[in-house]
């Protein structure tokens, strides 16, 4: 692409240059590229990396290594492979261009469409709720935007770890895939009083950990309702609305608010990122994962695709195939 805006207005198919491996990369043939929010962010311009045009979207794949860059290892030609790409090369293309440290092995159990989508949204909710949470077996975790791909994560790695899961959806159709990931309670924040459902839901002694991809009114929410040294771990922001929390309410009700920002454990711990996947492939093998996609478009249809996707009408993962 080469300009900025509404994925429908400014995706177009074009022929460009097949990347060059550089050290530290491996070039891989695309077999399924699962669609995140930051990619509509990117091609919109908005995103916190703001890559030179022109350049090609697509933050996380399945595919085939077919050739490894200098000072690479552990990576042949042949894997099959999951993870993150470099973008301005990136997955909405036939090859692209992928960070070692991004890179992982793909579990054998899982179709290319699901391993696609198990890399940033399972990572981000284990080492969210695992690792920043410490959730323990047998609190209760509320989960916003259950139905989406970070928020239905959530909920399996959640039921995973032994929690009690009270998910938040945005519709009744939501609430069936919120419920098919594995949720105990589902609440409807259409409905008019969020707060007082969340709090029916979760009982008289709160939450004790909330996954809070959303912001906006979700997080306001989510302070009426956490518990006692409760954890809230901060996500992102799909709303459009960072909110401004009152530190002296998290004070006075002995909560934390946690930042995750999972994309910095590929730069500055590794191992974190390393042991998220084993374990997050330990279950896929054990079916106690399983990558929600909604959906596997052709490549074509990718513009029309991420546009459903920014207007919050999809619900689990949208897959681009290969081209």
């Amino acid at each position: 692409m080469s300009a900025l805006g509404e994925p429908g207005t400014v995706m177009t198919l074009a022929e460009v240059p097949e990347p060059v491996v550089t050290p530290g990369h491996v070039l891989v043939r695309v077999r399924a590229t699962a669609l995140n929010f930051p990619d509509v962010l990117m091609v919109r311009g908005l995103y916190q990396v703001r890559p030179e045009l022109p350049f090609v979207p697509g933050v996380e794949v399945c595919g085939d290594v077919v050739e490894v860059g200098p000072d690479v290892v552990g990576l042949t030609v042949g894997d099959r492979v999951v993870g993150t790409t470099a973008v301005p090369h990136g997955g909405l293309a036939e090859v692209c261009l992928m960070p070692a440290t991004g890179t992982f092995a793909a579990p054998a159990p899982l179709s290319d469409a699901e391993a696609s989508a198990l890399t940033i949204g399972y990572q981000t909710a284990y080492v969210g709720l695992a690792r920043r949470a410490a959730l323990a077996p047998g609190e209760t975790v509320v989960v916003h935007a259950a139905a989406g791909g970070v928020g239905s994560a959530a909920v399996q790695v959640a039921k995973a770890l032994g929690a009690r899961v009270v998910a938040v959806v945005g519709s009744e159709a939501k609430a069936v895939v919120a419920r098919e990931a594995g949720a105990d309670v589902v609440v409807d924040r259409s409905g008019d009083d969020l707060v007082g459902a969340l709090k029916e839901a979760v009982g008289p002694e709160g939450a004790d950990v909330v996954f809070d991809p959303v912001g906006g009114a979700s997080f306001e929410a989510s302070t009426k309702v956490i518990g006692f040294e409760g954890r809230i771990v901060v996500v992102g922001f799909t709303s459009g609305q960072i909110p401004a929390p009152g530190l002296n309410h998290a004070l006075v009700k002995n909560y934390s608010i946690l930042g995750l920002h999972w994309g910095l454990y590929l730069q500055r711990k590794h191992a974190v990122a390393a042991q998220a996947h084993t374990r997050l492939s330990e279950w896929a093998g054990a079916g106690v994962i399983r990558p929600m996609v909604s959906d596997q478009v052709p490549f074509e249809d990718a513009p029309s695709a991420l546009t459903r996707l920014g207007a919050g009408e999809s619900t689990g993962r949208i897959v681009v195939l290969g081209a």
